[in-house]
């Protein structure tokens, strides 16, 4: 190594371990003040002092929350910019009203006029800005007599429905193929968890209509049928895959 690189990795070294003692000055005297803190205890009372051992739990709980000082409350989308995969821009703070962490469009029954007679009202923080960068996101299910949400999964999120009126039957295929199926009332909740093929049918001769929260703002879908009967590959190759040509 040359003389001029040995001096360069050792001015590099000397700058990292200034930068580490900077960082740990605050911890270290947060220590002695608790040093302190209990001599004072001690010389006033046998009370109840914190001991090296919950000494420690402290210090380390001082120094996340001083690492974490600058986490926002909120950050309500900016629906004028770009969604990205860390989801919208946030608005200003000193832009952001009440009415931004408030949503109505779940109490209107969704259209289920069409092939499947069911339809999925959106609540995600394109609807809802309040929703952005809270890992939530909701929606709402109308079903018709008959209507189904056919089989799907959401790969990104875990997902909670909660029956509003009528009766539903859902379920779910876990990854060794077992199969869970529950016909819900109203008033009645069922998890389905996340990656897992699910699905929805009405129970009953009127109406359904349930509220569904996800564990993350963007849960992701894909319809089993849609994936394996509207893809581009040729009609051969589907059937080979799918093993429909030995079920005929």
């Amino acid at each position: 190594m040359s003389t001029s690189s040995f001096r360069s990795q050792r001015s590099s070294d000397e700058e990292q371990a200034v930068k580490e003692k900077k960082h740990f000055v605050c911890i270290q005297e947060w220590s002695l003040f608790l040093d302190v803190h209990n001599e004072k205890n001690r010389a006033k009372s046998n009370e109840l002092v914190l001991t090296p051992t919950n000494q420690n739990g402290v210090r380390i709980i001082f120094f996340l929350s001083f690492l974490f000082a600058s986490v926002q409350d909120f950050c309500v989308a900016n629906l004028k910019r770009a969604e990205t995969p860390a989801d919208y821009p946030c608005i200003r703070p000193i832009h952001v009203k009440a009415k931004d962490f408030v949503f109505s469009g779940l109490g209107t029954p969704g259209n289920t006029t069409n092939i499947i007679s069911a339809a999925v009202t959106p609540g995600f923080a394109a609807q809802f800005p309040g929703l952005n960068g809270l890992g939530l996101s909701t929606a709402r299910l109308d079903l018709a007599p008959k209507g189904v949400i056919p089989m799907h999964t959401h790969l990104g999120a875990s997902e909670v429905l909660f029956v509003l009126d009528g009766a539903i039957t859902a379920g779910f295929v876990s990854f060794a193929n077992s199969v869970y199926v529950q016909t819900l009332k109203r008033g009645q909740v069922m998890v389905f968890p996340q990656g897992l093929l699910h699905f929805q049918i009405n129970a009953g001769k009127s109406a359904a209509a349930a509220l569904v929260t996800f564990s993350s703002a963007s849960p992701g879908l894909q319809i089993l049928d849609f994936a394996i009967f509207a893809n581009d590959l040729p009609t051969e190759l589907v059937a080979g895959t799918t093993f429909l040509e030995k079920l005929n």
